[in-house]
């Protein structure tokens, strides 16, 4: 019985969605274990399917391999800060079409402008309830939001 509260295996969350549209991928960058892991299942729960990266880096090289809907981007990260991560997704022709929602938890006058400046396409400031952060990711990801694509 509390297996049935686990996360499910790839093919039996497949089967479940069957008749659904394909899941929307989320990849969730964060360095902290405790927020990382409570959006992603929060996310998955949710209906997505999600990817986590721990640094900025790690976040470029998944945004690359694994094509993601959207990507949440804490802006405090080590390896590699998520303002240059952000300018790096922007500036590859493989990503740059990619939402990118800046979190961050030292919001300070500019933050949002200067989180722009780097390419993200939202901001939003931590703590975030997650069912905010959900509503949030779905406006995105709304077809009259999202960019012309060829």
């Amino acid at each position: 019985m509390s297996q049935s509260a686990t996360k499910l295996p790839p093919a039996e969350a497949g089967a479940s969605a069957e008749s659904a549209p394909s899941k929307k991928r989320v990849l969730v960058v964060d360095d902290f274990d405790d927020a990382r892991e409570m959006y992603a299942e929060y996310l998955e729960f949710a209906g997505f399917q999600v990817e986590t990266a721990r640094n900025g880096a790690e976040a470029v090289e998944k945004a690359q391999d694994a094509s993601p809907d959207i990507i949440l981007m804490d802006l405090s990260l080590p390896v590699m800060d998520g303002w240059e991560a952000t300018r790096l997704i922007k500036q590859d022709s493989r990503t740059r079409d990619i939402p990118v929602m800046a979190l961050s938890g030292h919001v300070l006058a500019g933050s949002e402008n200067h989180a722009k400046e780097a390419g993200a396409d939202e901001f939003v400031a931590k703590p975030c309830l997650p069912q905010d952060l959900e509503n949030k990711i779905r406006n995105m990801l709304k077809p009259s939001k999202a960019k012309d694509k060829p």
